[in-house]
């Protein structure tokens, strides 16, 4: 797909700046007429800011009666590893229960916790991924309200990887817990514009519906390079790696290093053999050295590429890049045992596999979805809230 006239537009809305964009948090005359006298449950982290107070305080101070908070991936103050069993506890500033989805239950909150509240508000910072958990917590929670005739309530921020659409659509046989809709791995939309679209496609289970209120945000386009003002995960430390997560992200689901328990995490990627790389690879580009202390090939002296040099704006251009996952490929010359069976959770299609190995550029691999993110940008249209 071409991405229109997308890095024209990157230059001219770069200078857009934080402060122009209000989040839907920060609208309190809208969505605090909607919240008198409701019991409110809230989805949110640390990154559930306006300014230098916490959403959660900004409904307390306002007489919100919230009851609950429920905390996804990373937990309710974001300090959690990865896909690590959060317990339920109290938020110790306000006395607000906090019900976590990572308790082993399923990510599913109980009968019980469904009737502590009347709204439910989601308010966190996603960065536009697939395979990037948040959205998954707030589509189970939209099932739950829409079995027990909630309403749900977005307080929406920015994408900052909504500038663009790609990669192919999740094939739901690879549906899991770092797949869940049929959309692109870079779906380009805001949490408010994927519920609308969950709502009105009606992804939910059984085909139903949610109450569905989205408080937008203003000054924000899908052209705006929106920069966090809050790490969204602990592995996500600066706007570099949110622009390499989509690709780096795929080494989940190789025997490759991409830098977990170093300062570079998703800003590198290597392996112990990769000191010997194979006829074709640049050798002097494996000149960096690592050593992870978590996740794959922890505790190894780890060879590889160092990609926190990499300036934003050629990030930007790459985008949704395959040319990482295939460099290490080959440089480690171990065909099919270089993929694990999570490579297919994390891509969502059994062929991307098979190109690599077969010998296919990522050109050529990109062309077999474009087709498919064209239909997808479609079929979103009617969701968007912000300008393309």
């Amino acid at each position: 797909m071409k991405r229109f006239t997308l890095f024209i537009c990157i230059a001219l809305f770069s200078l857009v700046s934080i402060a122009e964009v209000q989040v839907g948090a920060s609208r309190t005359n809208i969505y605090l007429p909607l919240l008198q006298g409701k019991r409110v449950a809230l989805m949110s982290n640390h990154t559930g800011m306006v300014g230098d107070k916490h959403t959660l305080d900004i409904l307390i101070e306002n007489g919100i009666n919230v009851t609950a908070i429920f905390s996804p991936e990373h937990g309710f103050r974001g300090t959690a590893r990865e896909g690590e069993h959060v317990k339920s506890s109290i938020d110790e500033k306000t006395g607000v229960p906090i019900l976590s989805l990572y308790d082993g239950k399923g990510g599913r909150p109980s009968d019980e916790s469904m009737q502590k509240f009347d709204v439910l508000i989601v308010d966190i910072q996603d960065v536009g991924l697939r395979f990037y958990t948040y959205y998954i917590t707030m589509v189970r929670l939209m099932n739950a309200c829409a079995e027990h005739n909630k309403h749900v309530i977005i307080f929406d921020r920015p994408n900052p990887n909504g500038y663009y659409v790609d990669g192919p659509i999740l094939d739901m046989k690879h549906k899991s817990g770092v797949g869940y809709l049929p959309i692109p791995v870079v779906h380009g939309m805001t949490l408010g514009e994927l519920a609308q679209m969950v709502n009105g496609e009606k992804w939910l289970t059984d085909g139903k519906q949610v109450e569905l209120t989205v408080i937008p945000c203003l000054n924000y386009t899908h052209q705006t390079l929106y920069r966090l003002p809050i790490a969204p995960s602990p592995n996500l430390r600066n706007m570099l790696s949110v622009y390499l997560y989509p690709s780096i992200c795929l080494f989940e689901g190789t025997p490759v290093s991409l830098g977990r328990g170093t300062d570079k995490p998703f800003l590198c990627y290597g392996h112990p053999n990769m000191i010997h790389p194979s006829d074709g690879i640049d050798v002097k580009r494996y000149d960096f050295i690592f050593h992870p202390t978590a996740s794959t090939q922890k505790g190894r002296t780890c060879y590889g590429v160092d990609l926190s040099g990499m300036s934003e704006e050629e990030a930007l251009k790459k985008g949704f890049c395959l040319d990482y996952v295939i460099d290490a490929y080959k440089a480690l010359n171990m065909d099919n045992f270089f993929f694990s069976v999570f490579f297919e959770k994390l891509v969502g299609v059994d062929y991307i596999r098979k190109m690599i190995i077969a010998g296919k550029t990522a050109e050529e691999i990109k062309a077999t979805w474009e087709d498919d993110v064209k239909q997808f940008i479609i079929q979103r249209k009617p969701y968007l809230l912000y300008e393309e």
